[in-house]
């Protein structure tokens, strides 16, 4: 009898589409170029199948199919993981993509949300009651993995992590059953959702809370790069200091085209990208201290959307570029640190960058192991990612990043935001989740004992 590429009886996958209202892309199917491509072209997987689904129907369809057929099950959504866990080689997609409903309670100020919205669906939804949540720095992220990871972004030193504002989570397990995540219902599974990755289920519904964000004062400021030893000593103890209605992030760069003044352009530059929540009339205090540190070569600051802000980055970053990016968690900015920030800091390209994100603030109110992600006493989430539209470019951009890293991780945390990791093996992955690694394998063992789960940053499960 005739098999696929996944080894499976085409009579078996014919029966399979039968089952799913949404598409079931094979390999010489014309549409399965552009059913495959994802956020980072330097990614070129080729799977088996993809299940384009559209209801939580066809999501328990999907996965009791790759479980009974012994497929390799990924789970995109968004499709912005920089290693391409969002695909798998010969196996089964469980494309989420097409799942994308919103409904905003303003009483209850939660949001429901499915698992194929950008966090731009997301704000455009609740911004019309003048409401945000927790999520990243760029809106055509999507809402699953970046919430599954632990997320984080503009409103975190206020309102904590992603996670720490999901209320609910319904998750469709290994062997097909649907069932409600929360603190009252299955809280094990609910503790380990938060942070640990997409190692337990799909999820095909978040609940998060919303908090009275519709407009901020937000924007760049730029220095010259030959500032960075002296506005980075500072930055490391001013921002620790400040209210948690005050962040920034604090970043290297190229500045790039318009809209951007065309005498600085293809300047390198440090700087920070600004958000403030508090009083619009105390923004010159909150930005004086950085003006006086050293005299901006740009700054563009005001009173914006919270979805412009989000948005901001999209242009810059658009899918179809090749991505290559280290992480770290970062406890203090020491001066060797900061001297091998010196040594990286001429970016190679346009879109190449450093970031160091706070996660102080709210993000320290949570104990340690109150949720799977585990590093709730770091200041930072540092990314650096070398990016280029050029498929020639990837093996500077690559040896760029990779070479920063090594320079600057001794003076890191051994772990690091998972949502940040390439494909870097186990010991990396127990480094990030710390004394909770143990605890998530247990509720691995009891959520998904065979591992049907494991493309992902992977927790392997306790042996039963």
């Amino acid at each position: 009898m005739a098999t696929s590429a996944t080894g499976v009886e085409q009579a078996l996958i014919d029966g399979f589409r039968e089952t799913l209202r949404g598409d079931l892309i094979r390999p010489d199917d014309p549409e399965f170029d552009e059913a495959r491509a994802i956020y980072n072209a330097m990614i070129d997987k080729r799977p088996g199948l993809i299940a384009e689904c559209t209801s939580v129907a066809d999501v328990v369809a999907a996965v009791n199919f790759g479980r009974e057929h012994d497929l390799d099950l990924a789970i995109r959504s968004g499709g912005h993981n920089g290693p391409g866990l969002a695909l798998v080689e010969d196996g089964l997609v469980i494309d989420l993509s097409g799942m994308t409903g919103i409904r905003v309670d303003p009483d209850a100020r939660t949001v429901t949300v499915e698992p194929g919205c950008t966090w731009g669906d997301v704000d455009h939804a609740t911004n019309a009651f003048g409401m945000a949540t927790v999520s990243g720095i760029v809106s055509t992220t999507g809402v699953g993995g970046l919430t599954l990871g632990g997320g984080h972004g503009y409103l975190t030193r206020k309102y904590g992590l992603t996670v720490d504002n999901l209320v609910g989570a319904d998750v469709v397990l290994a062997d097909g059953s649907l069932v409600h995540a929360s603190e009252e219902e299955h809280p094990d599974l609910f503790w380990a959702l938060r942070g640990g990755g997409g190692n337990f289920g799909v999820v095909t519904n978040f609940e998060f809370q919303l908090h009275p964000v519709d407009t901020v004062v937000a924007g760049p400021m730029f220095w010259p790069i030959d500032e960075l030893e002296t506005t980075m000593k500072w930055y490391r103890e001013w921002l620790p200091r400040q209210p948690d209605d005050v962040y920034a992030f604090y970043l290297t760069a190229e500045v790039p085209g318009p809209p951007f003044p065309e005498e600085i352009h293809g300047e390198k530059v440090c700087g920070l990208m600004w958000c403030y929540l508090g009083d619009e009339d105390e923004t010159d205090e909150v930005l004086q201290p950085a003006r006086d540190v050293a005299e901006p070569l740009f700054e563009h600051v005001g009173e914006m959307p919270y979805p412009a802000l989000q948005s901001m980055f999209d242009d810059l970053y658009p899918p179809g570029d090749q991505l290559y990016w280290k992480g770290d968690f970062v406890y203090d900015l020491t001066d060797e640190a900061i001297a091998e920030h010196e040594q990286f800091a001429e970016v190679p390209t346009t879109q190449s960058t450093m970031h160091l994100y706070p996660i102080d603030g709210a993000v320290h109110d949570v104990d340690a192991d109150g949720t799977a992600w585990a590093t709730r006493d770091a200041t930072w989430s540092m990314v650096i990612v070398g990016v280029d539209s050029d498929p020639e470019m990837v093996e500077e951009i690559t040896d760029w990043a990779r070479n920063y890293w090594e320079a600057v991780h001794p003076h890191s945390a051994d772990g690091a935001y998972i949502n940040f990791m390439m494909e870097e093996g186990e010991d990396r992955i127990r480094a990030t989740y710390g004394d909770n690694y143990e605890r998530l394998r247990e509720v691995k063992a009891e959520y998904d004992p065979e591992n049907l789960f494991h493309v992902n940053q992977n927790i392997e499960p306790t042996t039963r």
